[in-house]
């Protein structure tokens, strides 16, 4: 099933493991990266999980679980830009990137709590 979200936050998952790889190989930097790299790949993965619930108290975990990993990504991102590992110019596009995946999240788990 084709979903925005799914393939946003696919897209997503891409950009931060080049990231990664340029984090690790370029600023040799391996512990903050690793945890960047953990949860902003799990917000797709918990999204495609969802699209494929079993039930709607399934989905909406799912989709609450990637919110919370969104929040978490977009916290390692700042601290990552705060410690000088990425310029503000280099993590504010992926920034901006993880801030829209994260509000389209708020506004699915907000719509499916009504529901």
């Amino acid at each position: 099933m084709e979903s925005i979200v799914g393939n946003k936050s696919f897209d997503f998952a891409v950009r931060v493991v080049k990231l990664y790889r340029y984090l690790t190989e370029t600023q040799k930097e391996y512990i903050l990266s690793k945890q960047l790299l953990r949860s902003g790949t799990s917000i797709g993965a918990n999204v495609s999980e969802a699209l494929q619930g079993q039930s709607k108290p399934d989905f909406c975990a799912k989709m609450n679980i990637a919110l919370k990993e969104a929040a978490e990504t977009k916290y390692w991102l700042k601290l990552l830009t705060a410690t000088g590992y990425l310029t503000d110019q280099e993590s504010q596009s992926i920034t901006s990137e993880c801030v829209e995946i994260e509000k389209i999240l708020y506004n699915i788990v907000r719509t499916a709590r009504k529901k």
